[in-house]
């Protein structure tokens, strides 16, 4: 017996088809393939009523984002060592897990799938897929834009017949394609012999990357299938990778359309009701306006990236200048009931900057760019409107991009990077943390020799026993900062204020001092972020905070209590000092 009336979600799930296949589909087609839809999720053995505005999250949820063989022993399957890991050092600090692209694939760190269906042997099984998934909460890539021309459908494609031939999105020779935005800038189309002769495949990335023809409704079908499979085997947060590419129209840049953001409503309608707590979160490396988009109203990602803050965060700790990340933290809207931020400002990826467009000015940007440069840093190159060539992202370690300021490398790169997660982890939304954050890898440049792709500089690959020789050593970067970062989210933790969807109020404390103010829901405690974001010491009146005298008040990170009482009482912080100055 089903909790929900599934006369009326098939009519939600129709609604949806109508949007995206309208036009494609005969009379009743768009019925049965709700039918078909609901079939595949098995809505008649199990359909679960959705809460509305109901949070699957608070102040405790914390996300490492790791690739499956990030850490690996020569004694097991990197799936293995990395479940070893992650109870040695990481059940405390996170209770969600990302395993980056998990399944076979021939390019891409794995965003090139070859089988969607099967973990890579070469990591592990889905045993031990399994086996994460029960002590953490698994976040997993629905890499939807592109499959791999290694694969099985690819090789259907070009005889003509067979599972997957008629998935791909293909073009003329000649359309007219210089509006297409895309983050890369081989060509477009990519020509295949056929059965049919030479076919000119879609290739938004690489031409390994084959892109998906959503327009046929067989293959929305074989990726709810793939849906349905992965809940099964555990996945409760699914990462929509690329997918403000999903849909083509001629004439159009072919991104973010109409169809693309029906889609991701149809996938959050289906999920939600076969798994209530599951999760959607897009990712889409986009200018900030168009990825607030995908919170549609409410009603497409539960979560999106906060892709701006890694730019405008590097940029303010480099420069000791606040401004431009002030004046975008005071434009971010609230996120609705239902919906948060996912904040990160490291990941498998650069440092986009994309999402810094209209936010950086062209001069803050070419800083940036040099100064990563100059701290071992390689830059990523995209075709933007009209064929332009322009900068896509920083390739670099985020511990290394925060070595120094644009004058050059300092003594202040662990206290600079602390700082900087310090301000992640309290700003609104849900922390996402890298793996090579936690434990501050640096660059790998042998990585990039060894693959050829600037990305793998942030790739590294630890050998489970040096890492942890590296984390028992108390003098090295990497176990001063695991623990920095592991101290400040115990302390998150434990703050109301801190859930992802406390009232979150910019502070006006000049161009040194960032600051922003954050309210429980209940109303009952206050938390006030401050940080020195420069290399000279700054001072700050507590006046200036306007405290409740009534209230005590102390600094959760160094325990210092303040006497709001006197209005002359000033305080002093060091270079990139946090403080999270909290009434309970």
């Amino acid at each position: 017996m089903t909790s929900v009336d599934l006369g009326q979600l098939q009519q939600k799930i129709e609604h949806h088809l109508n949007v995206v296949y309208g036009g494609l589909l005969p009379p009743e087609g768009c019925a049965m393939l709700s039918t078909d839809l609901m079939d595949i999720m098995r809505f008649e053995e199990q359909c679960e009523a959705i809460q509305a505005d109901h949070q699957f999250w608070d102040q405790q949820d914390i996300v490492l984002i790791t690739y499956g063989d990030s850490v690996v022993t020569e004694a097991e399957k990197p799936l293995i060592t990395l479940k070893r890991f992650l109870d040695d050092y990481v059940q405390n600090v996170a209770n969600s897990i990302h395993i980056l692209p998990f399944f076979p694939f021939c390019s891409d760190d794995g965003f090139a799938v070859i089988d969607f269906y099967q973990v890579n042997e070469v990591l592990g099984d889905w045993v031990d897929i399994k086996a994460i998934a029960k002590d953490y909460r698994l976040m997993a890539d629905l890499v939807i834009n592109h499959g791999s021309s290694s694969s099985e459908w690819f090789a259907n494609f070009k005889k003509g017949e067979g599972k997957g031939h008629n998935y791909f999105y293909t073009a003329d020779k000649d359309a007219a394609v210089s509006q297409v935005v895309r983050p890369r800038t081989n060509d477009l189309l990519r020509p295949t012999e056929t059965v049919n002769g030479t076919e000119y495949v879609w290739c938004t990335f690489s031409h390994e990357q084959v892109d998906f023809d959503f327009s046929n409704s067989a293959l929305l079908k074989e990726f709810v299938t793939i849906i349905r499979y992965y809940l099964d085997k555990g996945v409760r947060i699914f990462r929509l990778d690329a997918v403000a590419f999903l849909w083509k129209k001629m004439g159009t840049d072919c991104l973010n359309l109409l169809e693309t953001h029906e889609v991701v409503r149809l996938i959050r309608t289906l999920i939600e009701h076969a798994v209530p707590d599951a999760l959607i979160i897009t990712e889409t490396n986009i200018p900030n306006r168009e990825n607030l988009s995908y919170f549609g109203n409410g009603n497409e990602a539960h979560c999106i990236y906060n892709f701006s803050l890694p730019p405008l965060l590097v940029n303010t700790l480099i420069t000791g200048n606040c401004r431009y990340l002030k004046q975008w933290l005071m434009s971010m809207p609230p996120a609705q009931r239902g919906t948060t931020y996912f904040n990160f400002i490291a990941s498998h990826d650069g440092i986009g900057l994309r999402p810094a467009e209209g936010l950086l000015s062209d001069n803050e940007v070419a800083t940036l760019i040099s100064t990563m440069q100059n701290f071992g840093g390689e830059i990523s190159w995209r075709v933007g409107d009209n064929g332009v060539k322009k900068p896509y992202e920083v390739n670099i370690a985020l511990f290394d991009a925060l070595q120094g300021t644009v004058d050059g490398p300092d003594e202040y790169g662990i206290q600079r990077f602390i700082c900087a997660h310090a301000l992640m982890l309290a700003l609104e939304g849900i922390p996402g943390l890298y793996l090579h954050s936690l434990v501050a890898t640096g660059n790998d440049h042998e990585n990039v020799i060894k693959t050829g792709r600037k990305r793998s500089i942030n790739r590294h690959q630890w050998q489970y026993e040096a890492l942890e020789a590296a984390l028992a050593d108390k003098q090295s970067q990497h176990a001063i900062c695991y623990e920095g970062i592991s101290d400040l989210i115990a302390i998150r933790k434990q703050q109301a204020a801190f859930h992802p969807n406390a009232t979150q109020f910019t502070l006006h404390m000049g161009e040194q001092i960032f600051g922003f103010w954050r309210q429980s829901l209940d109303r009952r405690q206050s938390i006030f972020c401050l940080y020195n974001m420069s290399d000279q010491t700054q001072s700050l009146h507590l006046s200036d905070l306007n405290l409740i005298v009534t209230d005590a008040w102390r600094d959760l990170i160094s325990g210092q209590v303040f006497d709001n009482s006197d209005e002359s009482t000033a305080l002093s912080f060091e270079p990139y000092q946090a403080m999270w100055i909290s009434n309970r």
